[in-house]
């Protein structure tokens, strides 16, 4: 299997920077940083007409948290800067797979 090195983030925008959503591209992840750096330009034209202001970042992915990471967070400043970065949630949860027969007499 192939690693992840970096993933594409576009986010259109409205003209006052009020409203901002994230835009799908043809191809958002990358096995090098280079090569995400390298089709960045084309991407934000492959989406150019969709949003007023269109601003896209390379965001680095670390191999050992590739599986992990299940967010991408991201602000658009007022200036049109954009920050961004993968995240892990920190939503935990438990399950007991060994649990006791219900005795349904004694239990409701």
């Amino acid at each position: 299997m192939e690693h992840i090195a970096a993933l594409l983030l576009v986010i259109g925008c409205s003209n006052t920077m009020a409203e901002c959503r994230e835009l799908p591209v043809p191809v958002s992840v990358f096995a090098t940083a280079d090569e995400c750096t390298a089709e960045r330009p084309f991407a934000m034209g492959d989406v150019q007409g969709q949003a007023q202001h269109i601003v896209a970042k390379c965001l680095a992915v670390d191999p050992a948290l590739e599986d992990d990471y299940d967010q991408i967070v991201w602000k658009v400043r007022p200036d049109g800067s954009l920050d961004a970065s993968l995240a892990i949630s920190s939503i935990v949860i438990a399950s007991n797979t060994l649990r006791p027969e219900k005795d349904y007499l004694s239990q409701q």
